[in-house]
């Protein structure tokens, strides 16, 4: 019903890993990882719909021009995971479906870290962990898969919330250490090498996109630094696969992470589009900024066809605005607040 008023011109779909499902009771990331058989499901869902999957280039053109004949999609991939070339690529490939990756290059020079990562491997290998800033005297336990999961959520917030993005890396690195965490080891396991990124950058069917160097998040870091990390990942992509991204992803992408100074830093820079990970399907009024154009997660934690289905028609992510513009008191607190600065 709501679908006439709400399904937009196209839709850019955002993952991460593909790989087999894991069984583990404690998978905090787990939205970030979807198994093979739901990407096969979910392109032939899209295709179902009528929509045709096009490449970055295109749909940004399409959004700017306006045409409306078809509806269109686009499969995006973050950071630059090896099992979008081992896993993902063969399905994407037997099914002619275009896709880009944006690539966090200090992940494959292996100089920068999958924190997220490292944070659950080290919560899932002990039953407590000695994190005395994120609360608790002397340690936070996880016995328990609920108190795991407290766990990581407490120590997320603290790091994504409560210090620097440089203070979370070092916190990161200290407990790494302590906890005999390998980072490079890990990133060495799950991330591309630049010999992999070319195999993948020589198919057409493949466009690299950039995704700034260190995986900040731009909005928490001083002007100045947030164009420094992005321009870096620009050009160590441009030094290593000879060719100068012209789409760009957001790091987390939520809208602590970034704002409309931070579009305008990769509009400065010289992108013809960036994405971000809030939710919501493409509309002609992003046409006239396609700086923070939104997107549509393939959660692991939903990886029903149906569900490819129901994003399609724009109805949950005009739902979901309208309960969060509903819990601001219809715009007039957001308003006021407007006059009051922030504590945080």
């Amino acid at each position: 019903m709501l679908a006439p008023f709400t399904q937009g011109c196209g839709a850019v779909f955002m993952m991460h890993h593909v790989r087999p499902a894991r069984t583990d009771p404690f998978q905090p990331n787990k939205h970030l990882e979807i198994s093979p058989e739901f990407l096969r499901a979910a392109i032939e869902r899209i295709r179902a719909n009528g929509y045709e999957i096009i490449s970055m280039d295109e749909a940004v053109d399409l959004l700017k021009s306006g045409y409306g004949h078809h509806r269109y999609a686009v499969l995006t991939f973050d950071d630059g995971y090896r099992d979008n070339l081992e896993v993902a690529y063969p399905i994407l490939k037997e099914m002619d479906a275009p896709f880009t990756v944006f690539v966090t290059s200090g992940l494959v020079d292996r100089t920068s870290e999958l924190w997220w990562v490292a944070l659950e491997r080290i919560i899932a290998d002990n039953d407590e962990v000695v994190f005395t800033q994120a609360g608790g005297a002397g340690g936070l336990s996880c016995r328990t898969a609920a108190e795991k999961n407290i766990c990581f959520e407490k120590i997320v917030d603290h790091l994504t919330l409560e210090v620097g993005e440089q203070d979370q890396r070092l916190i990161v690195r200290s407990l790494a250490e302590r906890y005999g965490i390998d980072l490079k080891a890990l990133s060495d396991t799950l991330v591309m090498t630049w010999d992999e990124l070319r195999t993948l950058a020589a198919d057409p069917l493949v466009t690299i996109g950039a995704h700034t160097h260190d995986h900040f998040a731009m909005a928490r870091l001083e002007p100045q630094d947030a164009r420094a990390d992005v321009e870096k990942g620009l050009q160590r992509l441009e030094a290593e696969l000879g060719r100068r991204p012209k789409h760009f992803a957001y790091p987390y992408g939520k809208s602590y992470a970034v704002g409309p100074r931070d579009a305008d830093i990769v509009r400065e820079i010289g992108f013809a589009s960036s994405v971000t990970t809030l939710p919501g399907v493409l509309q002609s009024v992003n046409a006239r900024d396609p700086m923070m154009l939104p997107r549509v997660s393939l959660n692991g934690r939903f990886q029903d066809p149906a569900v490819v289905d129901q994003y399609l028609t724009g109805a949950p992510f005009a739902l979901y605005r309208m309960a969060r513009w509903a819990a601001t008191g219809f715009g007039v607190r957001s308003g006021v607040s407007r006059f009051f600065p922030s504590t945080r």
